[in-house]
């Protein structure tokens, strides 16, 4: 119920450069196909102006192999989509994807550091990270970089796994995250990144704290979704504006 974990930030993407092969196989199996349809939301709520007549510019931080930057570039015909990632293995299967997909005038993935974006302020329409914000060192940094590059009242969705909530549903899903994903992770890909990526949950912040600390960096919470019984939370947040805050379970 929850994707493998990936480092953004500068010269640390080695550990996924190795698995970069099998990241794409291995999410659908450990997330039981779940990745797929929470980036979906996750574009979704990015409410793009699908009728603008020039390109609406959008930054996908920790793109990875490009799965979220096809996924918007598809849903809004008139967004042009820059993904960074600090795992040069990861970019060069995204760039072989956007092709494929044949979205390679409107899908870029270059690599960069989430920490330090080269891009001018209020550059972006809109900004998104999934399943990266938790790998970063400097979460705080990260954050206000994607403030920064992003116009006033456009919006930032920061999708990230977490520890699944109470109850017996939750129980279950604590199981199959701490237990059950590192096993099948070294049974299939022999990795001991995939023992990161239980450790790295458990130590994420609860989403009161992680909305807090969006906050601190200039993102103004507009909603929180918690999705499968909290192993993976979609946060929605703008750089200005009036400050208004829902949260919702599907």
């Amino acid at each position: 119920m929850v994707e493998t974990a990936r480092v953004s930030s500068g010269g640390s993407g080695a550990m996924f450069d190795r698995i970069a092969a099998r990241y794409d196989f291995m999410n659908r199996i450990i997330s039981l196909g779940g990745d797929q349809r929470w980036r979906r939301l996750a574009a979704e709520v990015l409410e793009l102006d699908a009728s603008a007549r020039g390109p609406v510019r959008v930054l996908d931080v920790a793109s990875g192999t490009g799965d979220l930057a096809i996924e918007i570039a598809r849903r809004y015909p008139a967004a042009a989509v820059h993904g960074i990632d600090a795992s040069r293995g990861m970019t060069e299967i995204g760039r072989r994807k956007v092709e494929q997909a044949g979205l390679g005038d409107r899908v870029t993935l270059s690599d960069g550091d989430a920490q330090e974006l080269p891009f001018p302020n209020r550059f972006f329409d809109a900004a998104t990270i999934a399943f990266g914000i938790r790998n970063i060192p400097d979460r705080d940094r990260a954050l206000f970089e994607m403030a920064r590059v992003t116009r006033p009242g456009g919006r930032v969705v920061v999708l990230e796994a977490g520890e699944p909530s109470a109850g017996l549903m939750g129980l279950l899903a604590r199981f199959y995250i701490h237990v059950v994903v590192p096993f099948v992770g070294a049974l299939l890909a022999g990795a001991e990144e995939y023992r990161y990526l239980e450790r790295s949950i458990r130590a994420f912040p609860p989403v009161a704290e992680f909305v807090r600390t969006m906050a601190a960096a200039g993102l103004e919470p507009i909603e929180t979704r918690s999705l499968t019984f909290g192993a993976c939370n979609l946060f929605l947040a703008q750089p200005a504006g009036e400050k208004t805050v829902a949260g919702a379970d599907a």
